[in-house]
């Protein structure tokens, strides 16, 4: 089991049994989370670190939270994406300064060739329309939540990457522990491709049944590979090792990592 995306960093104060799993995405939601994010990678093999900003961490001089990225991805050759990054257009929010972070992350993340995890929250055509203007961007959807109407229009996003490109072309469906109790999502996930799937925890928020409503850990993401098996009506064994490469594809994880 992979959980594609996790917040390990210090802020979130997050333990965890990772003897189960084959290994965690560290997602990064500040330029904070994103050294810590390189610093646990340090400590155990089966962290694998992202780094990024959250749309709601946008500053005033994003190109020097740009620049501060830039720099980790040139001295860090572990990294496996660039996320989360994104819109989040509640009230409120600032749409310019957050699409000029959200675009600065994709061009980093073309530059050097990483997939994104994009966060997409009140926001899916917005963002997909952003998505659509780069060729050669490969990237998961996290949480994703733009039903069963926007499926193919992700699916449609970019171009395959050139043959001098290591990740695999295409966009993901991230899926969190919200399908074991929302009916709507699982009929969702029943219409994706299933080899555009990618299963995640996003601890220490959106825990899945029986665990609802306590702090969610890596570990839980069993029970999101359990519901997605019963929405497609296989063995638990074949959901895991068909999720399981579509991880590993997405993130380069042959190549550099498993």
């Amino acid at each position: 089991m992979i959980d594609t995306h996790a917040h390990l960093a210090r802020r979130f104060k997050q333990e965890g049994d990772l003897g189960r799993l084959t290994g965690v995405v560290l997602a990064a939601s500040s330029e904070e989370d994103s050294v810590d994010n390189l610093e646990l990678a340090k400590s155990d093999k089966k962290l694998w670190p992202a780094v990024g900003i959250h749309p709601q961490e946008v500053k005033e001089n994003i190109g020097e939270q740009i620049k501060f990225l830039e720099e980790l991805l040139r001295n860090n050759t572990n990294i496996v994406a660039v996320g989360e990054c994104g819109l989040e257009l509640l009230e409120g929010a600032d749409k310019n300064k957050q699409e000029e972070l959200f675009r600065g992350q994709i061009e980093l993340a073309v530059k050097y060739q990483k997939p994104l995890i994009v966060h997409s929250r009140k926001a899916s055509e917005e963002t997909i329309e952003i998505l659509k203007s780069y060729k050669n961007l490969s990237g998961v959807i996290h949480c994703y939540s733009g039903g069963k109407k926007r499926i193919q229009k992700i699916l449609e996003l970019g171009k395959p990457p050139t043959a001098s490109q290591s990740w695999r072309s295409g966009w993901y469906f991230g899926i969190d522990g919200n399908v074991t109790y929302e009916i709507g999502l699982a009929e969702v996930v029943a219409a994706m491709p299933k080899d555009r799937l990618v299963l995640e925890t996003d601890c220490p928020f959106l825990t899945p049944a029986p665990f609802r409503g306590q702090k969610n850990k890596p570990e839980y993401v069993e029970y999101v590979y359990k519901k997605v098996a019963e929405i497609w009506g296989k063995s638990f064994e074949e959901t895991e090792k068909m999720v399981d490469e579509n991880a590993k594809g997405l993130f380069s994880l042959y190549k550099n990592h498993i």
